[in-house]
């Protein structure tokens, strides 16, 4: 590894041992980088000194078109307000918890610029969420928007290492913009390492229990140089729009650094449904479309049989990217009558930090997700990790420039094996090397785009006191993909009725994320268990 740059060194301390690491790939000439690079002057700076400071860049609800130079000046404000206000130091883990903004991107690109270590977080967790993800990253500070802080100063109490909470939409002497605004908008970038980390993505596992995923300033211009470069083609005329978080690896790259690294432009929408992004796409000229395919079917159906008064013409989008989750076949055939728009799909897994798996336009085998995209190579292995022939069902392994780095976990020899990474995902490959989707290989459950641990959610049912046992699986669902169903065995004397069946929905809406709580519950007097006890979840999902 190179010489860090790193004054605090917790990151690379807590990388797995090498010998853990699954092989990295460097094979085609867009992901060999130098040994000093910086993630966030490659996505802003170089615009700036090619003169394209007046061009678009985001796009939000609040503050309208922000040019690259406007963004330039905010986020080099930003990286200062951290050195100089903060008294952050290189390698320092930030927590970025908010909706899909300006303030947000800022923030994320300031962290990169400054040499610290993004944590993004959903705006939907719960205290008891952002304590494992603070604790497991040891954040020092959060930047939070303050309509989202009751949960954050409630998490805080329980974290001693997270010391500073800075809020946006606050204008308060305290509040963010009051004190970046003092900053010059000048900044001289951190000398970071091509593999120094910039990145502790989370992920929930089967177990509930969150995984940090590591990722260095390479990782995050390798995801940018592969995937929308030869499979969507992006170039700098592009506008995109979509509904993932930041927070997920899948949004960060489709709506932040993608298109920054082409000099494109991006729109951030908080709060988007169907007819809303519709309308956006025909009202800010959009090109490219991201979203889970959940949304894609609602926009096809709002498109062929639009509201009273409306109509949704389109005519600026050429392409529509759909990952998050497996694309049904019928969803990628109603999109395609409703718009002439072949839709890309895509695989990828947060600890692969973005898409492996795709086809473009011409290449697009209706039903299949694609084949390895360029940098990546991936295979279906047996449970002993010989590769299958063509045609068997078994785990899908992949490797390329980014792979699998978790923070401190002894689950890394489960996700990387021998050279590969195993993704949790059952594929079979066809003689053409296209591969198909069967299944996952372990208890997530996938719903609308969403990772969600079964485990999790049972152990926030049976803290209800009128639950004896309960066991959470997916269960196929055709407009969600998969939802979270629940099956409880209640206490004697309490009834299982629709009153229960609501009553232990908002406890878990409660108590976690919203989405995760179970959409159907079922009402069992005993569950199925083998001689020793175990739980049989297989035979719910029958």
């Amino acid at each position: 590894m190179n010489k860090t740059s790193h004054l605090d060194t917790f990151a690379r301390d807590n990388l797995p041992p090498q010998e853990l690491w699954p092989e990295m790939i460097f094979e085609i000439p867009e992901v060999q980088y130098p040994a000093r690079i910086n993630c966030g002057a490659e996505l802003l700076d170089v615009w700036i000194a090619r003169g394209w400071g007046d061009r678009r860049a985001i796009w939000d609800a609040e503050h309208g078109w922000t040019t690259y130079d406007a963004l330039f000046g905010y986020v080099n404000q930003i990286a200062n307000f951290y050195q100089n206000d903060l008294k952050l130091v290189p390698g320092n883990r930030i927590l970025l918890r908010g909706a899909n903004n300006l303030q947000m991107s800022c923030c994320w690109l300031a962290a990169m610029k400054a040499g610290l270590v993004a944590v993004t977080t959903m705006p939907m967790l719960r205290a008891k969420e952002l304590i494992d993800v603070i604790d497991k990253a040891q954040v020092q500070v959060a930047i939070s928007d303050s309509l989202l802080k009751d949960e954050l100063i409630a998490a805080q109490q329980h974290c001693p290492s997270l010391t500073q909470i800075v809020y946006y939409h606050d204008d308060s002497p305290a509040g963010l913009h009051p004190r970046f605004a003092k900053q010059p908008s000048t900044f001289v970038n951190v000398d970071t390492a091509a593999d120094d980390v910039c990145l502790i993505a989370f992920t929930s596992g089967t177990t509930g229990k969150p995984k940090g995923t590591m990722h260095f300033h390479r990782d995050v211009l390798a995801i940018c140089d592969c995937f929308p470069k030869s499979i969507v083609k992006m170039t700098s005329d592009d506008i995109c729009i979509g509904t993932p978080p930041l927070a997920f690896t899948f949004g960060l790259g489709a709506l932040l650094t993608f298109p920054l690294r082409y000099g494109a432009a991006t729109a951030m929408v908080e709060k988007a449904t169907p007819a809303s992004l519709l309308q956006s796409i025909d009202d800010l000229g959009i090109t490219i479309s991201w979203t889970a395919p959940t949304f894609y079917r609602q926009m096809a159906a709002l498109v062929k049989n639009p509201p009273a008064g409306k109509q949704f013409k389109l005519t600026t989008l050429k392409k529509s990217v759909s990952a998050g989750e497996a694309l049904p076949l019928s969803t990628r055939v109603m999109w395609h009558e409703a718009t002439g728009i072949e839709m890309l799909d895509g695989l990828g897994a947060t600890e692969m930090l973005h898409v492996f798996i795709s086809a473009a336009e011409a290449d697009v085998r209706q039903g299949a997700t694609g084949k390895p995209i360029p940098g990546y190579k991936a295979c279906v292995m047996d449970d002993n990790g010989n590769p299958l022939p063509p045609g068997q069902v078994g785990r899908l392994a992949v490797k390329g420039p980014t792979g699998c780095r978790y923070l401190a976990d002894e689950r890394q020899k489960n996700y990387t094996k021998g050279s590969w990474n195993y993704t949790g995902d059952a594929y079979m490959m066809d003689a053409d090397g296209y591969f198909w989707y069967q299944a996952r290989t372990d208890d997530m459950i996938i719903s609308a785009g969403y990772n969600i641990a079964g485990p999790e959610v049972e152990d926030v049912l049976l803290q209800h006191p009128a639950v004896a046992e309960c066991a959470v699986v997916g269960a196929a669902d055709e407009d969600r993909g998969m939802i979270v169903k629940a099956f409880v065995v209640l206490r004697a004397g309490q009834v299982g009725d629709a009153v229960m069946v609501k009553a232990l929905q908002d406890h878990v809406k409660n108590t976690i994320a919203p989405y995760k709580y179970p959409r159907a519950i079922e009402f069992r007097d005993v569950l199925p268990r083998t001689e020793t006890g175990k739980l049989q979840r297989f035979r719910l999902r029958q």
